[in-house]
């Protein structure tokens, strides 16, 4: 028997996405900014403000004038402060694909992916490579070539955070949820850019059935070139840990392999990534913490992770710390869905789950 055919634990799972997603989202996001908050920087600053091991969000500044500057968003997203989720784009494109399945079904196509952006996003709240793509849809190309013309952020992270939603709608079946991910993807990617797509919502499928995090890996590594860079810095990632080699060690042995792609990347997000999920071994606290505290771009690195976590748990292992300051509310840059509650749009996501089954 299947995820599929208990009603139950598969709700639990695809609630726990969502609220993995966010959670991990709100957690990163008054750190995201890859050159200024690395590694060393995060932690200097949990062990400044005695919250290391980290086991909640982020705390307030303890002064402002320690060189620790946060994002300008932190007042709402660190604890204490929290009262529902903040706006990202991180959040706003699983919405965004929850709305795609629901207006075109699973047969969707990428031109109507790109249609949807124009009717529902607006153009300020995109970036890098959406922009690109977005700005191109206005100018009247079609994919591909929406994706290459005038594009330098064709292998960023951006179409790898707007993969959950083929996941949660695929449980179990990571193929089928890569090769929707994909169609989504070359909108505004090429290489890395859709192998990160592609992966992410495999990593997700596979999370409702494996039996640990380690097998959601190996069967996400099934779905892309097994010569691509990303499944190669995947690989990397998983045989050190085989070894027993520490976290730390870990991602600063990788960070000097895939020095030079900026921390936008898809590939090194993908390293920091892979072992937040691994050291975190399916403890939904420990996997989103590590995650953030790897560096890069840690509000969607965070979420992914999030999002893989509560899937394999459900929300019902989502300790309270996490899901309550969320209030069940989302607010969205995505037209009609501001203020719409976390639960409402997993039930949603279910029916779309069920459908597909």
């Amino acid at each position: 028997m299947t995820l599929v055919d208990t009603g139950t634990a598969l709700s639990d799972r695809i609630l726990g996405g969502w609220q993995g997603r966010i959670a991990g989202n709100m957690l990163g996001k008054p750190v995201e900014q890859g050159e200024v908050w690395t590694r060393d920087r995060i932690d200097r600053y949990l062990r400044q403000a005695g919250a290391l091991p980290l086991t909640d969000y982020l705390p307030e500044p303890i002064s402002e004038h320690e060189g620790f500057e946060l994002r300008p968003e932190w007042r709402q997203c660190v604890r204490g402060r929290i009262h529902g989720s903040c706006r990202d784009d991180d959040v706003d494109y699983a919405i965004l694909g929850l709305d795609l399945l629901e207006t075109h079904g699973f047969g969707f196509s990428t031109e109507q992916v790109g249609d949807l952006w124009l009717l529902r996003l607006p153009y300020l709240q995109t970036f890098t490579a959406e922009r690109a793509a977005y700005r191109n849809l206005a100018g009247g190309l079609k994919p591909p070539l929406t994706a290459t013309y005038d594009n330098p952020y064709q292998e960023w992270i951006g179409a790898l955070i707007r993969a959950d939603i083929f996941g949660w709608t695929c449980p179990g079946v990571p193929r089928r949820a890569a090769l929707l991910a994909r169609r989504d993807a070359v909108l505004s990617h090429t290489g890395n850019g859709v192998y990160g797509a592609m992966w992410a919502a495999a990593l997700i499928a596979a999370a409702f059935t494996a039996p640990t995090v380690r097998h959601a890996v190996d069967e996400a590594l099934a779905v892309i070139p097994a010569s691509s860079r990303l499944a190669r810095t995947v690989r990397r990632v998983v045989s050190l840990h085989d070894t027993r080699m520490s976290w730390e060690d870990t991602l600063t042995t990788v960070a000097e392999e895939t020095t030079g792609m900026g921390w936008i990347h898809t590939v090194p997000n993908a390293a920091v990534l892979t072992a937040g999920l691994l050291y975190g071994d399916g403890d939904f606290t420990r996997t989103i913490a590590l995650t953030v505290r790897g560096g890069l771009d840690t509000d969607s690195n965070g979420a992914t992770a999030g999002s893989v976590a509560g899937v394999f748990g459900g929300a019902a292992a989502i300790p309270g710390q996490w899901t309550a300051p969320l209030e069940d509310t989302v607010r969205s840059a995505v037209f009609g869905f501001d203020g719409v509650r976390i639960s409402e749009l997993a039930e949603r996501t279910l029916r779309l789950a069920e459908q597909a089954a």
